[in-house]
């Protein structure tokens, strides 16, 4: 039984984030969706929003739980019996970053290993601080994120 785990912030989750999700459902046991939570970092969700929406897009997929942890991601891992690290890479900047982040959690812990799975490339220019930024602004991204978080974006931003 292999177990996995995808960190993130998810701030918000897009479609993206939800589509290796679906992919990665397909070759783990289990996989461990772990909201990453760093006080360091200045999010528009708090950590229970954030929390809340994942769960609910989660729920049609039986071999995925929700989780928050304020620590390193490999030592979740670790404690919890993942042998791999799920990572969503979208361009070659994605994968330089991944790759260098790898080399550390495998140095930290060798045990744990890191798989990269390409994005589907409908949701190559994908990234949240991006959604975050056209939703602020009124903008449309209804084929970018779930229907729960383009509500609750829009709510955030009082588009209602």
């Amino acid at each position: 039984m292999t177990k996995a785990v995808f960190p993130g912030t998810f701030d918000p989750i897009t479609n993206g984030h939800i589509n290796i999700i679906q992919r990665a459902a397909l070759l783990f046991d289990e996989i461990d969706v772990l909201l990453a939570v760093n006080e360091e970092k200045h999010c528009l969700f708090s950590s229970e929003e954030r929390l809340t929406l994942i769960k609910d897009l989660v729920l049609p997929y039986k071999n995925v739980s929700v989780h928050t942890w304020s620590g390193l991601v490999v030592e979740y891992a670790k404690k919890n019996g993942a042998k791999v690290l799920i990572r969503g890479i979208r361009n070659q900047t994605d994968f330089s970053y991944e790759f260098d982040l790898s080399l550390m959690n495998h140095n930290l812990e060798n045990s744990v290993e890191t798989l990269f799975i390409p994005t589907d490339q409908k949701y190559l220019l994908l990234k949240s601080s991006s959604i975050k930024e056209l939703a602020r602004l009124g903008g449309d991204i209804s084929d970018m994120v779930p229907e729960s978080v383009r509500l609750a974006l829009e709510k955030k931003y009082d588009r209602n």
